[in-house]
């Protein structure tokens, strides 16, 4: 008798899906089963509609640079040029010169980094106190200093600028300095939310081994909590560098004066014959430090504005 094989323990044992095959992306859901997503036509489009945005966001500082290289008749041509035919870096020299340049750029260095330096300690001890230290009526508190928020700067400056002339600041960094020794309430809100993500845990048996307050908020909390910080620093930054109001109502004297009330000096200079090529480069050069800064500490400056999880 013949026997009748079976066509399946003839064939040997199936062949076992090769990595690819196991990671090949479902059609239905769009992911793989080991739960990785997979690229198509809609991430390329999300990607392109992304980098045609940042070349949106990118044309005016493009402009501005390439003004500041072309001559004042170059940028009055039409249509306009993209591109200075020949590159004139001697509009960068000439706007230095034109007015004090270097030393209402030390004054603004001067004012930004005090006002940072102030704003994190007084916004990180306020936050540290709605966050991690347990009292009655926090919360309440807490949303009477959210309620400040709604308050314009307008109403206020008038108190403030008469509260200074009566203790002699006026002409002086003092009154742009001082206020950021008292806590913001934007500043706050962002420094809270952060830290209300430490654990209860971990304070709790700090407070137990007898460490104080002072050392769990400036030993434990403070190192782990710089990702916020840091954003609430480039924020008070770009603040205080670009604050025109300010500096134009309380400093008087050239001498004492900031680079954003310079660019103003710069133009009432030259009334009748006003030189754009050389009032773009001067502009240039106010932008490149909040520039090189953003860039040097953008990846703390993402953590803490997406508030990421707490180490």
């Amino acid at each position: 008798m013949t026997a009748v094989l079976d066509p399946r323990a003839t064939a040997g044992p199936e062949p076992a899906p090769s990595g690819r095959s196991r990671l090949r992306p479902s059609r239905s859901t769009g992911r793989a089963p080991d739960g990785s997503t997979y690229g198509g036509w809609s991430a390329v489009l999300v990607r392109v509609v992304m980098i045609a945005l940042c070349l949106l966001f990118l044309l005016p500082l493009y402009w501005m640079v390439a003004s500041s290289l072309k001559t004042n008749e170059e940028m009055a041509t039409y249509p306009p040029s993209w591109w200075p035919a020949v590159p004139q870096l001697g509009n960068y020299t000439d706007a230095v010169s034109t007015f004090p340049f270097w030393t209402m750029f030390a004054n603004s260095v001067i004012i930004t980094v005090a006002s940072v330096v102030f704003a994190v300690v007084s916004n990180f001890l306020v936050a540290y106190g709605f966050a991690c230290v347990e009292w009655p009526g926090r919360d309440k508190l807490f949303y009477v200093v959210l309620a400040t928020l709604f308050l314009p700067f307008p109403v206020t400056l008038i108190p403030m600028f008469d509260l200074f002339a009566n203790l002699g600041w006026v002409n002086t960094y003092l009154p742009l300095i001082v206020p950021h020794l008292f806590a913001s309430a934007f500043y706050t809100f962002l420094l809270r939310q952060f830290l209300l993500q430490v654990p209860k845990d971990m304070l709790d048996a700090a407070r137990v081994d007898g460490a104080g307050e002072w050392r769990i908020a400036w030993r434990l909390v403070f190192p782990s909590a710089l990702p916020a910080l840091t954003a609430v620093a480039i924020f008070s930054a770009v603040a205080a560098w670009n604050d025109f109001l300010g500096p134009l109502v309380y400093l008087q004297d050239t001498k004492v004066q900031t680079l954003s009330v310079g660019l103003q000096y710069f133009r009432s200079t030259q009334t009748e014959d006003l030189q754009y090529n050389q009032l773009m480069a001067a502009s240039v050069l106010v932008v490149i430090p909040l520039v090189v800064l953003f860039f040097v500490f953008q990846r703390y400056f993402l953590r803490g504005i997406s508030l990421g999880g707490f180490k």
